[in-house]
């Protein structure tokens, strides 16, 4: 559903200090509600197809999925019709991925993080796969709604390491899921209530390894609404603390409701 009435965004993405080309893709489609953040990964420059790919597929198959669906219920599993779209979205996109890394040589095992977020019915439906992170701000209260797929998470899930020490692991960039790696890749789905005045930010772990959620917290609050300062200022910081990998940020500010809007019968009977 259009919500560009109700939310506003900003993007950025940024190569970082040490690499020469960026391998981050974002995109953002308020008319149907749609942020896209993928991180790709593997060969030279294939993480940066893998992840334009993502990108690109994504958005043209929900938008057709979304724009053509005259009649929105809920799956039988109850989760929204925008779930079921994403997941036949990812779907076709790690297939396309996964051919092409086995078909072209150059590409081979290239594959990318991704973090989708879509907007419907005062909703959020959150899809990930990899470390790439939503999280939401709602008041002065940052909550990551994301878990990492990774080695290192998994080791805290476990026992074997605190989050502190995770944050200095050698390995700590090692994805346990990606998008386009295996013929079939599982997408975490989850659904959130939205407010008024939350603000939701998407990241690569070019910016989440190197700021953490205290600072993240602290500049969203200094940009007072100021979105657009708000991503300069976190991939600034995020160049400032080493800028090791590319860095790349979607931010959406929830300023109105957004409720789905009744059919013209819904409307006659309601009155």
């Amino acid at each position: 559903m259009d919500v560009s009435k109700a939310i506003k965004v900003a993007r950025l993405t940024d190569v970082g200090m040490h690499r020469d080309h960026n391998e981050d893709a974002v995109a953002s489609d308020l008319s149907v509600g749609l942020l896209i953040l993928a991180d790709g990964m593997g060969g030279y420059k294939a993480g940066e197809v893998a992840s334009e790919i993502a990108v690109l597929m994504i958005a043209a198959e929900m938008t057709e999925a979304m724009q053509t669906q005259s009649v929105l219920k809920r799956t039988e599993s109850n989760l929204m019709p925008e779930s079921k779209f994403l997941i036949e979205a990812v779907r076709k996109t790690n297939a396309a991925i996964y051919q092409i890394s086995k078909h072209q040589l150059q590409c081979a095992g290239m594959g990318t993080t991704l973090v989708v977020g879509i907007f419907a019915n005062n909703k959020l439906t959150v899809g990930h796969i990899g470390d790439s992170r939503m999280y939401c701000l709602r008041g002065d209260v940052l909550t990551q709604l994301t878990v990492d797929h990774s080695l290192v998470q998994e080791q805290i899930n476990e026992g074997l390491i605190t989050p502190a020490q995770a944050k200095h692991a050698s390995h700590k960039n090692l994805v346990t899921r990606a998008l386009g790696i295996d013929p079939h890749v599982e997408l975490e789905l989850k659904e959130h209530d939205v407010e008024v005045g939350d603000i939701y930010l998407m990241c690569s772990d070019g910016l989440s390894d190197l700021v953490d959620d205290a600072e993240i917290t602290k500049i969203l609050l200094e940009a007072d609404g100021n979105i657009t300062l708000a991503a300069k200022k976190l991939v600034q910081t995020a160049n400032e603390s080493g800028g090791s990998d590319n860095i790349s940020v979607v931010i959406a500010a929830v300023e109105e409701p957004y409720p789905t809007e009744k059919g013209w019968v819904k409307n006659l009977l309601g009155r």
